[in-house]
């Protein structure tokens, strides 16, 4: 017990009181738990500092990247929401990447659907300030950790002071990072908090600056209601371990899918669902990545479906046994941010959250969350009914 007090004194300035409770108005300094959510990302992250926003991936794209600066994906095109946030699709003058002077390149998949090593290391430019490697399985296969710390090395001895986005789940990915983004909806979160997103490191100023306007940066905004509650319960939640980072000479932004594992959290559970998936519908002949008894690396569970006639009944199975809107009728469609019909199944408490129950399509068809693995035990009776 007395080693326990001890402890409990050394740490007594780490401790303080967090109104939950939210605030209004111009939210100044530490009202409402804000800024006790920051610090503690910081802390996870071994940052300087942290902030939360609605959305992050563009904000640190417009943040970091200036009129004459080119953007270079190393790892393929990117997912469909990107594409008018870049202008690789005509954003109508509403404000895209492209509008604002930046220039953007692509480097495509070698034949085997991973990263062309000859074409990368050749591909970068004097102007080429950001390397985009985007790890969401869009090519038929996913990019591997082992491939993006590779293509990190690639683009450093290149141009030093290139500035590197990818997803990765892996501690030594994120060493030398001056800047890391992610989602507040997935793994980090617990999958209890409705909306946001988080980035972190030693950049975080620039980003702030965007987030409000230059000189405010953190120093206001109000978070109304009882959302402070939830980000900060759902972090608990979630699985906890100790990150280590160094800062680097070359800007690095990682947009982060967390993925630590524990016996006792929710991404546990997801995982377990992903593993019954691949096991099951390898079992019946389909392709899946990652396979079963494969290390996994982050939550989503790849199914090839090979065409729409099975892809749809699949979502449909889904969205059936889901436990919120199961009676929803799924209809294909266009949705914004994507170029291409595309259906989504996400029976889920909130909306989008992929780390619950869900899954879409159009025929890249990622089958990913579930926060109960027995949630995809129920669906897959469903979905052998189905296709």
């Amino acid at each position: 017990m007395e080693r326990v007090v001890e402890a409990a004194v050394s740490l007594s300035s780490e401790f303080r009181a967090v109104d939950m409770s939210g605030c209004t108005g111009y939210g100044h300094d530490e009202v409402g738990g804000h800024e006790a959510l920051d610090q503690v990302f910081a802390e996870i992250f071994s940052s300087e500092a942290a902030i939360h926003m609605h959305s992050c991936y563009h904000l640190c794209f417009f943040a970091l990247l200036r009129s004459g600066d080119e953007l270079l994906a190393v790892a393929g095109a990117p997912y469909d929401t990107l594409e008018e946030v870049i202008g690789k699709r005509d954003s109508h003058g509403m404000g895209s990447l492209r509008d604002f002077g930046v220039e953007y390149r692509e480097v495509p998949h070698a034949a085997d659907g991973g990263l062309d090593w000859v074409a990368v290391t050749g591909a970068l430019k004097p102007q080429t300030k950001c390397a985009l490697i985007q790890r969401v399985f869009i090519h038929g296969r996913r990019v591997g950790v082992r491939e993006i710390d590779r293509a990190m090395k690639i683009v450093k001895m290149q141009n030093p002071n290139c500035l590197a986005w990818w997803i990765a789940a892996m501690v030594n990915l994120w060493k030398g990072a001056d800047l890391i983004a992610g989602s507040l909806i997935e793994n980090p979160a617990g999958t209890i908090a409705p909306c946001g997103g988080y980035v972190a490191r030693s950049e975080i100023k620039v980003v702030a600056a965007h987030l409000s306007a230059p000189g405010l940066g953190v120093d206001c905004g109000s978070t109304p209601g009882d959302i402070m509650q939830a980000f900060l319960q759902g972090l608990f939640l979630s699985p906890s371990d100790g990150w280590q980072s160094n800062q680097g000479t070359i800007y690095q932004l990682v947009i982060c899918s967390i993925l630590l594992y524990s016996s006792n959290n929710r991404v546990t559970f997801v995982l377990k669902g992903s593993f019954l998936i691949a096991e099951v519908m390898s079992s019946k002949g389909y392709v899946v990545q990652p396979l079963p008894w494969f290390p996994f690396h982050d939550t989503v569970q790849a199914v090839q479906l090979e065409n729409r006639e099975k892809l749809l009944p699949f979502c449909e199975a889904v969205q059936r046994s889901s436990l919120v809107a199961s009676f929803t009728k799924l209809v294909a469609g266009f949705s914004p941010g994507y170029a291409s019909e595309v259906i989504f199944a996400d029976g889920t408490f909130i909306d989008g959250r992929t780390s619950e129950l869900s899954c879409d399509g159009p025929l890249r068809g990622p089958f990913s969350g579930g926060t109960h693995w027995t949630q995809w035990g129920i669906v897959l009776g469903e979905v052998w009914k189905s296709i």
